[in-house]
């Protein structure tokens, strides 16, 4: 499949990366939206965001095509990460590291468990409860924070991100049966977590 997606991109050229970009569109915003930090929402818009990737993919292109060790997906969205995380270098003032751009499971911990409290705590506490908010959000950061990196990380991928085990797999640089293990393994984590939490409960119609 992937050997049908190379002769595209170097046959096909710019159109062929356009087109296929523009599949992929939805899945790169719905990364974003998830792994943008909140203090800058509202200050960056994610399509500004999506497009420098766009042209830095653009950029970039031969090298995917000379040396396809992943699958097209995984490479556009790691670079689209990678763009991200200039993003918040330049508005919060993070020094760079360069772990944080190389591999998105060595990313710092906390960043992927605000994540998923951000995510959890908009989807799944009453609206009415609004005012507890702020207390369900520090116990399930605080829940989640015990929780593996990976496992965490697997979580996010899966459930947030909605990638496939396989493309999960080629994130993490980790086998297909340990990223499927991991999942089941950080989805029963994640129930007995919320299960802690008393005024977690399914949005009000």
């Amino acid at each position: 499949m992937e050997d049908e997606v190379v002769n595209k991109l170097v046959t096909g050229g710019a159109a062929a990366v356009a087109e296929l970009f523009s599949e992929f569109q939805p899945r790169l915003e719905r990364m974003v939206e998830f792994r943008l930090d909140k203090r800058l929402r509202g200050r960056v818009d994610s399509s500004d965001i999506i497009q420098e990737a766009y042209i830095e993919i653009s950029r970039r292109i031969s090298d995917y095509t000379s040396n396809p060790t992943v699958a097209f997906y995984v490479w556009v969205r790691q670079i689209t990460w990678q763009t991200l995380v200039s993003v918040h270098r330049r508005h919060l003032g993070q020094k760079r590291h360069p772990n944080m751009e190389v591999r998105l499971n060595r990313e710092r911990p906390n960043e992927t468990t605000f994540s998923i409290a951000d995510a959890l705590v908009a989807q799944l506490t009453s609206p009415s409860g609004a005012a507890r908010r702020r207390e369900d959000y520090d116990q399930l950061r605080n829940a989640l924070a015990t929780m593996d990196d990976t496992d965490r990380e697997v979580l996010a991928l899966r459930h947030f991100e909605q990638l496939g085990n396989n493309e999960v797999a080629e994130v993490l640089e980790i086998s297909r049966t340990a990223a499927s293990n991991r999942y089941v393994r950080a989805i029963k984590r994640l129930g007995d977590v919320l299960a802690s939490l008393p005024h977690f409960q399914e949005p009000e119609s």
